[in-house]
């Protein structure tokens, strides 16, 4: 009886051994497994970590690029709005200084000529003065070509181009003149106006306030006015 008893014993104490190492084993399992689990899970979020940091930085070194291209278009846009602006100066003061010379040319082949024209027509003349300047009150006016005697003056415009807006300006400057001339108070005073590209009505308009009209040529210049044309007097 006694043996039998043992045997079963054993036998349950096998059993409860056998469970025991089989049960510490699967918790071995499930330790292991957990800690797989949670390095894997541990390890994305690293990976996930990298990846975000890894595409913060590429942002922000896009962006720093982006920045230093925008600042850089825009310094090379700047110097060539400067580069710009300095060649429209050099070519504005090219233009100015053409235009000084071509009036300086223009009155040049105009006033050798005037005394023999002038002449012709009956006025009593035998100086010319280019340029002519005079300042009174605060107040100046500049005659491009003054013919003139102690009987007779005549004033001439001189423009490359003669518009009709240039005709009415030199009529007012006539009307003024001996205010600033005051040497040439008691001479008749005539305007006249000279271009060597006149347009369309300037110089029936001039003719038709009483100035003379000078024109190119040829190599020189004649008047346009003819026989007939009666000058008016200031």
């Amino acid at each position: 009886m006694f043996e039998g008893t043992n045997r079963l014993l054993q036998e349950s104490q096998a059993v409860w051994r056998q469970q025991h190492e089989q049960s510490q084993s699967e918790w071995r399992q499930q330790r292991e497994e957990s800690r797989r689990q949670r390095e894997e899970t541990e390890r994305f979020l690293q990976e996930l970590a990298d990846r975000r940091a890894a595409d913060r930085a590429e942002t922000e070194r896009l962006f720093r690029e982006e920045r230093a291209l925008t600042e850089r278009s825009f310094r090379e846009l700047n110097e060539q709005q400067k580069e710009t602006d300095r060649k429209i100066k050099e070519v504005s003061v090219q233009i100015g200084n053409l235009g000084g010379r071509w009036g300086e040319f223009v009155e040049g082949l105009i006033a050798p000529a005037c005394i023999a024209l002038f002449t012709e027509r009956g006025l009593q003349v035998d100086e010319v003065y280019t340029r002519a300047k005079k300042t009174v009150a605060g107040k100046r006016m500049e005659i491009d070509i003054l013919v003139a005697n102690t009987v007779d003056a005549v004033l001439v415009e001189v423009k490359s181009q003669l518009q009709v807006e240039n005709v009415r300006t030199h009529l007012e400057r006539i009307a003024q003149f001996k205010t600033f001339f005051t040497r040439y108070a008691n001479c008749r005073v005539y305007g006249a106006v000279a271009g060597i590209v006149v347009e369309s009505e300037a110089d029936q308009y001039a003719i038709n306030q009483g100035l003379f009209v000078i024109e190119q040529s040829g190599e020189t210049v004649r008047l346009a006015n003819d026989a007939h044309f009666r000058a008016r007097v200031w």
